[in-house]
């Protein structure tokens, strides 16, 4: 059983070569190297890695040294603006970088959760050409997503993190699966995968999370395994689960069977990123 992490994030220290425009919760630095002796330390073969938008927004340089350090262990999402006019060709010189694997939309903050822009629609539309799905940080604007998917049958939408607002610190909402109908509705348009990403941040218990399964055993049915992806969102979630306890939490603790692990941990990323 090969295990891969839908998502991760690494980064530097803030310096003047590489300033981080923002914060994002977690240690002073995760590197790759840092990334890599985690996820050995547990058991993790490979992950998708996801340029921090909140540190670097749509410079994903980092991203590309740590690729071309450990190339068989990661493959690269780049945030892209779709109020850019030259995003059509930026997502197309990122289709040549070695590793590259999808684009990523930050819906839930910035003028591109308008699906009304037009810039998205060249986002949709080149990411189909370039054979790129479209990853969607999209919890508050769920209601877009279907619009999306509609306007563009023939574009791969992955829907991040479960498509809920998900916390970066205790205290964990009161109702953090209240969107979770609209979140199941959007399972009837086949072009979209979701993210089981930092789904253990929604819990209110302690390891091993048990009342998040019941949420997350509907998501399963209404989308098959084989449109879910398990990750951790490492390092978000920091202050509510370490790495170890979000892998265990599905690896030894769920309800699933082998095949089922197998397909949620792993095959399913293989399928949707071409790895």
């Amino acid at each position: 059983m090969r295990v891969i992490d839908a998502q991760v994030h690494t980064y530097e220290r803030n310096h003047k070569a590489r300033p981080w425009i923002g914060e994002l919760t977690g240690p002073e630095e995760v590197t790759g190297d840092n990334m890599v002796k985690e996820m050995d330390r547990v058991g993790v073969d490979g992950a998708i890695l996801v340029s921090p938008w909140s540190m670097y927004r749509y410079d994903a340089s980092y991203a590309v040294d740590v690729f071309e350090k450990f190339p068989n262990k990661f493959r690269l999402v780049k945030p892209v603006d779709p109020s850019d006019l030259e995003v059509g060709e930026i997502i197309q010189e990122w289709a040549k970088v070695k590793g590259a694997v999808a684009v990523r939309l930050m819906m839930a903050y910035a003028d591109s959760g308008n699906a009304n822009n037009c810039g998205l629609d060249i986002v949709m539309k080149t990411a189909s050409r370039c054979n790129f799905p479209v990853n969607l940080l999209c919890w508050g604007n769920l209601n877009e997503v279907g619009r999306l998917a509609k306007r563009h049958p023939n574009t791969r939408l992955v829907i991040d993190h479960l498509g809920l607002c998900q916390p970066f610190d205790f205290p964990v909402p009161d109702q953090p699966f209240s969107e979770l109908q609209k979140v199941i509705e959007l399972a009837s348009f086949d072009n979209i995968t979701i993210k089981i990403t930092g789904a253990c941040t929604l819990s209110h218990q302690s390891f091993p999370y048990i009342d998040i399964w019941k949420p997350l055993e509907k998501i399963f049915t209404r989308f098959s395994l084989e449109r879910c992806m398990w990750g951790t969102d490492w390092t978000r979630a920091v202050k509510l689960v370490s790495y170890k306890e979000s892998v265990d939490c599905f690896l030894d603790n769920s309800s699933l069977s082998s095949d089922e692990k197998a397909q949620l941990m792993g095959k399913t990323v293989e399928n949707i990123y071409g790895w």
